[in-house]
């Protein structure tokens, strides 16, 4: 099953952008020594290559520090001094050159890897930072499976405009998943608060209605500061009994859950309320949403916009419904990860926070239980 921590994708942060080198920069100093010494030992004939050598400690400095790039330095000079390579007959401004270049990269490499240390520390940071708001998601909680997806459209951050979170309370198991105004690290501390007034809400107050309220509320409040004017959010917020026989589903702005079942995908249908943040909690009507009695193998797949209007190059929408029953055929809990694959295949790339919710409820066997 997915979590935050897997929700990192390695492969977009390039070697440039402060991951480590790929292996084939890595070998290029060394192998540049190699096939150096190799020409000037199987030709016949003395070979003035030894000016190839001096791009040896530069290259060092790119994945090395400076203990190895001095050390690759210093054999870049005993090649080149060597009688038996035969690299021509250097003189000393040829030497004095070559040492300062040396000289140079160890310097370079030093501050190469001090930076590198300090940005290290500070992604680790940055990252624990982003963790705390949105911490990884238990496989299960309560009787309710879990599995969920986060990958963030901002390069270099875990945490964007969306959110998800599923917690067990006094009264039942709830989920929300969101999607705020903007996305990237501005949209951070709206995320945090919307996701600490649910946390809380979920202990204290008995209706999910009651749930979606206190997020409005907390959107409406943040509104009225001058700093955050006309701040909203679309959210999608389910409460399961205690038995997982049903779901109460409420959406707020935001795409209703789809029900997988018996292999077929549809969506929830439940009347919306307006997006979180427009004040208009005082106003919600207290029996709101849809209940939907569940069976088992039944899955509900919640998403945030960056599935449900991806566009491929003519502009057609992910089909979200006639895709989910074919991924979901084998492990439910690895359909996030197929849905994000199958989304990428079909539209390239994603320019919005792409947010996968799978909920999985196992009720017990026996009669069921009553909220």
């Amino acid at each position: 099953m997915s979590d935050l921590s897997a929700r990192r994708d390695p492969g977009r942060r390039g070697w440039l952008r402060g991951a480590p080198p790929p292996r084939w920069i890595r070998a290029l100093p060394v192998g540049l020594t190699a096939v150096v010494c190799a020409v000037a030992v199987l030709s016949p004939e003395p070979m003035d290559i030894g000016f190839v050598l001096g791009a040896i400690p530069p290259l060092a400095v790119l994945s090395y520090g400076p203990v190895a790039t001095a050390l690759m330095g210093a054999v870049a000079l005993v090649l080149l001094t060597a009688p038996v390579f035969r690299l021509g007959h250097p003189g000393d401004t040829d030497l004095e050159t070559v040492c300062f270049v040396a000289v140079l990269s160890v310097f370079l490499a030093f501050v190469r890897s001090r930076r590198d240390a300090q940005l290290d520390l500070e992604r680790t940071i940055a990252e624990a930072a982003q963790r705390a708001v949105m911490p990884s998601l238990p496989p299960r909680v309560g009787p309710v499976r879990c599995a969920g997806l986060y990958r963030a459209a901002q390069r270099g951050t875990l945490v964007g405009g969306d959110f998800f979170d599923v917690r067990a309370g006094p009264y039942g198991v709830r989920a929300v998943l969101g999607d705020v105004q903007g996305h990237g690290l501005a949209a951070v501390a709206t995320v945090a608060a919307l996701l600490g007034s649910f946390r809380e809400a979920v202990l204290d107050r008995s209706e999910l209605t009651a749930v979606a309220a206190a997020l409005d509320r907390r959107l409406a409040v943040d509104t009225s500061e001058e700093r955050q004017a006309e701040l909203f959010a679309t959210a999608a917020l389910l409460e399961f009994t205690a038995d997982a026989r049903s779901v109460h589903v409420i959406t707020c702005g935001h795409p209703p859950p789809v029900l997988l079942r018996d292999g077929r995908a549809t969506e929830i249908g439940v009347e919306p309320w307006t997006p979180l943040g427009l004040g208009l909690s005082g106003g919600v009507p207290r029996k709101a949403g849809r209940r939907v009695a569940l069976r088992p193998g039944d899955v509900l797949f919640l998403a945030s916009d960056g599935v449900f209007e991806a566009r491929d190059a003519d502009g057609a929408f992910y089909p979200v419904l006639q895709r989910l029953p074919r991924l979901a055929d084998e492990d439910p809990s690895d359909v996030a990860d197929r849905v994000l694959a199958d989304v990428l295949a079909h539209c390239g790339t994603v320019r919005d926070d792409v947010t996968i919710l799978v909920l999985i409820p196992c009720p017990p066997d026996g009669p069921p239980t009553a909220r």
